[in-house]
C-alpha cells in the first residue's frame, strides 16, 4: 500500500502546491475532512477555512483557504479553490478592513446575491484572521 498520493492544489491566480502527501485534512460544510492514501473516490465542497496538509519528510503546513472543490480519485487528489495563501503571506492589517468593510456592508438594505457575496468575503476575512494568529501563536 502507498504512505503518500498525489495532490494538486490549484487557486484562481496560482499553483500553490503539487506534489506527494502523506495526509490533507479539508474544511467541509460537515466539519473537517480527513483523506489519507488509498482513500476512496470522492468528490467534495470546500468552505472557507483552514487546509492542513502533511508532507513527506515535514511537519503539517497550513492554509487559510476560501471556497472551492475537490476531487479524489485513484490516489491522486485535485483541489480547487478561488484563493488559499500561508499564514505568512496574509496581511493582518487588510484582513480586518476587509472584515470591517463587509461586516458594513451587511448592514445596508442589498440584493440576495449582494448580501450572500458580503457573507463570503466576511467568512474569508474572519478565516485569514484565524490562520494568521494560529501561526503567529506556534511562533510564540
Amino acid at each position: 500500500m502507498a504512505k503518500t498520493f498525489k495532490i494538486s492544489v490549484l487557486a484562481s491566480d496560482r499553483v500553490f502546491y503539487e506534489g506527494e502527501c502523506e495526509s490533507i485534512v479539508i474544511p467541509t460544510s460537515k466539519g473537517q475532512y480527513g483523506l489519507l492514501p488509498n482513500h476512496c473516490n470522492l468528490l467534495g465542497a470546500i468552505i472557507p477555512g483552514s487546509l492542513k496538509v502533511k508532507i513527506p519528510g515535514k511537519e503539517f503546513e497550513i492554509a487559510s483557504v476560501s471556497q472551492g472543490l475537490f476531487k479524489m480519485e485513484d490516489n491522486e487528489l485535485l483541489i480547487l479553490v478561488d484563493s488559499i495563501e500561508r499564514p505568512s503571506e496574509i496581511d493582518a492589517n487588510r484582513a480586518k478592513r476587509d472584515a470591517e468593510k463587509a461586516q458594513e456592508a451587511l448592514l445596508h438594505k442589498q440584493s440576495k446575491r449582494e448580501y450572500y457575496t458580503n457573507q463570503a468575503r466576511l467568512a474569508r476575512a474572519i478565516n485569514r484572521l484565524k490562520v494568521k494568529s494560529s501561526f503567529d501563536q506556534n511562533l510564540k
